[in-house]
Formats: C-alpha cells, sequence, structure tokens
C-alpha cells in the first residue's frame, strides 16, 4: 500500500521492501486496537524480522485511525505523530507505552481535562520513552500555531491518515488489510497459532 514517504517510519515491522503489506488500523483509546498492539510486538514482529519465517516477505504499517467518538483520540493519535516526527525510531515504542496508558484517555478518566492539560500529560509520557533531546520537538510539534484554527505542526499528517482511512472505507479498529483488501477474519484475540496460519495461506514463497 502507498505511504507518504515522510511516514515511512509507520512501518513497524519487517522489511520495508517486502513485497506483501499487513496494513493496521489502530486507535489508542480503543481497547482492541490495544491488544492487537501487544500481539504485533510479541508475535509478528519476531516473525517478520531478521531470522524470522517471514523476513523480507511482509511488512507492517500502522495506520492512525482516528475515532472522534472518543473525545481523545485526536489529541492521543496527534501525540503519536508527534513521536514520530520528533523520534521516528521511537514511534513504535511510544505508540507501546499510549496504549498500555490508554485508560488514563477513556472518556470519563478524561472528561473534566483541558486540551492544554492533556497535552501536558502526553508530554509526560513522552519523557519515559523518547530521547531527553527530543521532548522540545514533540512539545513543540504539539503547540497550536499560526491563525487562531491553523492547528499544530502534525496536523497535516493527521489529515493524511484520516484521508487514507475513509478513502479505504475503514470504520472501525482494529481493521487489517493484507495487501490492500480488508480481512474482516483477523481478531485482536489471535495468539501465535492463529497469526501462523493466517499467514501460511497469504505468503506465497
Amino acid at each position: 500500500m502507498a505511504l507518504q514517504p515522510s511516514l515511512r517510519p509507520l512501518i513497524i515491522a519487517g522489511n520495508p521492501d517486502a513485497p506483501h503489506t499487513l496494513d493496521v488500523f489502530l486507535d489508542y483509546v480503543c481497547p482492541f486496537s490495544a491488544k492487537i498492539a501487544l500481539k504485533i510486538d510479541k508475535i509478528l514482529k519476531p516473525l517478520l524480522g531478521p531470522g524470522g519465517q517471514y523476513d523480507g516477505k511482509v511488512k507492517i504499517i500502522y495506520r492512525l485511525q482516528v475515532q472522534p467518538w472518543h473525545a481523545m483520540s485526536t489529541l492521543t493519535n496527534e501525540a503519536g505523530l508527534a513521536a514520530l516526527r520528533a523520534s521516528p525510531e521511537h514511534f513504535w515504542p511510544f505508540s507501546l507505552a499510549l496504549f498500555k496508558h490508554q485508560e488514563e484517555y477513556f472518556d470519563v478518566p478524561s472528561q473534566d481535562l483541558t486540551v492544554r492539560q492533556v497535552r501536558e500529560k502526553l508530554a509526560k509520557l513522552a519523557t519515559e520513552v523518547l530521547p531527553a533531546n527530543t521532548i522540545d520537538h514533540f512539545k513543540d510539534l504539539l503547540t497550536l500555531k499560526g491563525s487562531p484554527n491553523g492547528g499544530t505542526g502534525v496536523t497535516d499528517d493527521l489529515k493524511y491518515n484520516i484521508k487514507f482511512s475513509r478513502q479505504n472505507s475503514i470504520h472501525v479498529s482494529p481493521s487489517v488489510l493484507w495487501d490492500g483488501l480488508l480481512q474482516n477474519q483477523v481478531s485482536s484475540s489471535w495468539e501465535e497459532g492463529e497469526w501462523k496460519e493466517f499467514l501460511s495461506k497469504q505468503v506465497q514463497f
């Protein structure tokens, strides 16, 4: 699948030149997205990485799926993009950390927080994952600038991801595409056996 060059760090597993692509649409405040993200880290990354069974065969692209019915979805996804810009190699570790802390950004716990407070909270999380010399850049990317409605330093990246989801008719998270086609059978509950069976049917050696 196509990917804007500046967002290539969204390739979180496998060789970027691998012939097969697994697009995974996730939202930071979706419990099922958190489940599948942890499975990707534990199961799929080793299978697709150096020495893995599917090394050079499959890559995984993380697609940010903003779900506006959750108030914090936009702000947390902006933070993911800020991490990607500030320290590309730490995008995935930051994403995992945010998934592990996602309950703090659920609707009820966050309902009385201002936008500024949420961004400060996300910056504090970033200090636990990103290098110290990138934190100021991370914060700057999440600072409102320009016109009164001009957005932040990652607004254009956010728009790209939302437009990509819309044109592919992605409605829920997690959603998974294999070489561009929706795979409704993929579940956040899949363990190693299900993933290995899926890959064995999809990958032609």
